[in-house]
Formats: structure tokens, C-alpha cells, sequence
């Protein structure tokens, strides 16, 4: 007989009784988790979390996909159905707003425009100046919460003094000054575009110091730690400790506080739009159909009602899926 080709050495044959061992009773191998499987498993088992989350998904569909859906509807936001309005109340006729089978959900008062078409294009408006406005006030008050935190001294204390005075400053009645003597046309944009421009900024101009506030005190902290501490003892510049070290473990608050910023600046834009200072007519505006709502909330409450529950439902889904993030990349959370 011939010898085996591969005969198992001294070393291999405790290995293979040991998987063989560890297979035949059911164990399994360690694995190690990453911090963001980890976040994502605590996500996982937040119901409300992912209902949240779920839904602002949902929204932001309808928002990119208004003009498809209105498509499909055969409805038109500016188009008006004057034939469906009473002549001498100037409300819908019909009951409930006058919902039917080609107006699901009413028609408006007066012209008779089509409300959800409105609210489909009025989500535009709301999403993109509560997430833009957003992306400004994460940027400003990352770059320079961290720069204060980590430089401190007179940089600290500038500032500290300029989040400050933008804290205490009258937001809502700037903006309604400013936007009242801006120009028709700016950069190329005209009309409601130009306000919307407008909004963005103030919105994330006046927003950013709550966030450098975070980032600030979070920075404070991380800048004695250890690592840090190597990096410097290796020779490390300052731009590449905050860029490389600080910045990275940053992540966690700066996401969590976004998630709770974008549905504070939709209820802002909502509430600009509602004073009359937000998007011109005929652009859509959940806050400017609630304006307009007020003079019928008694013959015609469905007008009040629709844009007030997308409001309601948006911010809520923001808020829960903000609450679910923040437990799920809470280090010492057991969620």
C-alpha cells in the first residue's frame, strides 16, 4: 500500500479536533461588531425608530416624485376648478371640502385648486429648506464648535461670544425684515426661488451656534484623551488631530443632533410661510395654506386640516426616527 499524500501534521491534528469539537457542540466563533453594526442592531429593535424612519423615507419620495404623482392624479396645483366652489360662501360644495372621486382631498376655497396636489409640492418646499438649512447649520457649527473646543483661548472666547449674541438675537423678526426688502431676482433665481434661498440661509445661519454648542463641549472633552495625547507624542500636527482624531468621534453627535434639527426648520419655514413671509404665491406652502385656512376654519375645516396633519405627521416621523438614532449610537445606551 502507498503512503498518503498529505499526512496531517503534529500541529494541524489538535486544530482539526478542536473545530471538529466546537462543530458537533453547536459553538460558535466570536465575532467582532463594528460600532456601526452595533448602532444599526439597536436600531433594528426600535419599533418606533423605524417607523419614523420609514416614513420620512415615504416623504421624501413624495416630495422628489410631486409632479409624477399629480401626473397620475390628472390634478394640476395651479389649476383652478371654480365650477366646484359655492358662489355665495365661496367654499367647496359638496361635503368635507368637497372630496370626491377626482379631488381626494377637497378642493380650496375661493379657486378651487386641488389640495393634494398642493400638499404634494407644498412637501418640496418644507423638505428642502428643512434639510438645507440643516446642512449649513451642521457645517458652520462643526467647523467652528471644534475650532473653539480644540484651540480654546481667545479663539474660545470669540467664538463663545458670537453664538452667544446669534442665540439672543430676534431670529423670526430678521428674517421677516430681511425678506421683506429682498429683490425679485438675486443669482440667477426669481419669485418664491428667492426666498426660498433666503430662508435656507438665515434659518441655517441663526441655527448653527446650537449645534457649535454640542460640538464645542463634546470637543472639550475628547481633546484630553489619550489618543490624542499619542498623536501629539508622535509628532502629529494640530489639522491632523482634528481632522483625523477629534472629527471621527464626533460623528455620533453631530448625526443625531441634525436628525433633530431638520424638523425644527420645517416647523420655521412653516411658520415664516404662515406669517406671510415665506414662499410667494402661486407656490405651494403648507404653512401659507394654513394662513389662507383661517378665514374658513369654520365652513371649511378640511382645508385647516389637511396641511396641519402633514405638518404633524412629518415633524413626529423626524422625531422618532431622531429618538431612535440617538439611543442607538449612545455608547452606554442598553437599547
Amino acid at each position: 500500500m502507498t503512503a498518503p499524500l498529505h499526512e496531517p501534521t503534529a500541529e494541524a491534528a489538535p486544530k482539526a479536533a478542536e473545530e471538529a469539537a466546537a462543530a458537533t457542540s453547536g459553538q460558535k466563533a466570536v465575532q467582532g461588531r463594528s460600532l456601526g453594526r452595533i448602532a444599526w442592531e439597536r436600531l433594528k429593535r426600535d419599533k418606533l425608530a423605524l417607523t419614523g424612519g420609514v416614513l420620512v423615507l415615504v416623504l421624501i419620495a413624495i416630495a422628489l416624485l410631486a409632479p409624477v404623482i399629480s401626473n397620475l392624479l390628472g390634478q394640476d396645483p395651479d389649476a383652478y376648478h371654480e365650477d366646484l366652489i359655492d358662489p355665495l360662501f365661496s367654499t367647496p360644495t359638496g361635503s368635507l371640502g368637497g372630496i370626491s372621486g377626482d379631488h381626494l382631498l377637497g378642493v380650496e376655497p375661493v379657486n378651487g385648486r386641488d389640495i393634494l396636489a398642493r400638499v404634494l409640492y407644498g412637501a418640496r418646499v418644507s423638505l428642502l429648506v428643512g434639510f438645507l438649512s440643516a446642512v449649513v447649520a451642521v457645517v458652520l457649527g462643526t467647523v467652528l464648535g471644534i475650532l473653539a473646543g480644540f484651540f480654546g483661548g481667545w479663539v474660545d472666547s470669540v467664538i463663545s461670544r458670537v453664538m452667544d449674541g446669534l442665540l439672543a438675537f430676534p431670529q423670526l423678526l430678521f428674517t421677516i425684515a430681511l425678506v421683506s426688502v429682498m429683490p425679485s431676482k438675486m443669482l440667477g433665481l426669481t419669485g418664491s426661488n428667492v426666498r426660498i434661498f433666503v430662508m435656507i440661509l438665515v434659518i441655517g445661519f441663526f441655527g448653527w451656534p446650537y449645534i457649535g454648542r454640542v460640538v464645542r463641549g463634546q470637543t472639550l472633552s475628547l481633546r484630553e484623551r489619550e489618543y490624542v495625547e499619542a498623536a501629539r507624542s508622535l509628532g502629529a500636527g494640530q489639522f491632523y488631530i482634528l481632522f483625523k482624531e477629534l472629527l471621527p468621534n464626533l460623528v455620533a453627535p453631530i448625526v443625531v443632533y441634525t436628525t433633530m434639527m431638520i424638523p425644527t426648520n420645517i416647523l420655521t419655514e412653516a411658520a415664516l410661510s404662515f406669517l406671510g413671509v415665506g414662499v410667494k404665491p402661486p407656490t405651494s406652502s403648507w404653512g401659507q395654506m394654513l394662513s389662507s385656512a383661517i378665514d374658513y376654519y369654520e365652513s371649511d375645516p378640511m382645508y385647516m386640516v389637511v396641511p396641519g396633519v402633514a405638518i404633524f405627521v412629518t415633524v413626529l416621523a423626524f422625531n422618532l426616527f431622531g429618538d431612535g438614532v440617538r439611543d442607538a449610537l449612545d455608547p452606554k445606551g442598553s437599547r
